[in-house]
């Protein structure tokens, strides 16, 4: 079953979720760092795209098709645009935010580029190796 075959990216989804459909208080932390709420969406959602990244690399050997890198930045970004429906739609104490979107799908390509530079840096070591 891919829920425990991949129980990373599960736990990390379902934090992602509680913590947008949570009450925000009202004096939130670091609210004085400007964009602060757009900085959590990349971390977010760049972390989401890392942990799928390590989740797959554990199964398959550290080898990542083209496939594989596209459906886990879609996964996010996805996930990113269901969270602001959500917020908008189903919440009474969040509301969606076409930039916090922008700012998921920004932090999902980011963590792409982070993991491509760690599977370059590996393969570069193992030839190293060789």
């Amino acid at each position: 079953m891919i829920v425990k075959e991949y129980i990373w990216t599960t736990l990390v989804t379902v934090g992602i979720v509680v913590l947008s459909t949570i009450p925000i208080p009202e004096n939130p932390p670091l609210e004085d760092v400007p964009l602060i709420d757009k900085w959590v969406h990349m971390v977010m959602y760049g972390g989401l795209v890392f942990v799928m990244w390590i989740d797959h690399a554990v199964r398959n050997k550290r080898t990542f098709s083209w496939a594989a890198r596209i459906i886990m930045v879609l996964y996010a970004i996805a996930l990113g645009g269901a969270m602001e429906l959500v917020q908008a739609y189903l919440t009474t104490c969040r509301s969606g935010d076409w930039i916090d979107f922008e700012a998921d799908a920004v932090g999902a390509l980011l963590g792409l580029l982070l993991c491509a530079g760690l599977n370059w840096k590996w393969k570069e070591k193992i030839s190293a190796r060789s």
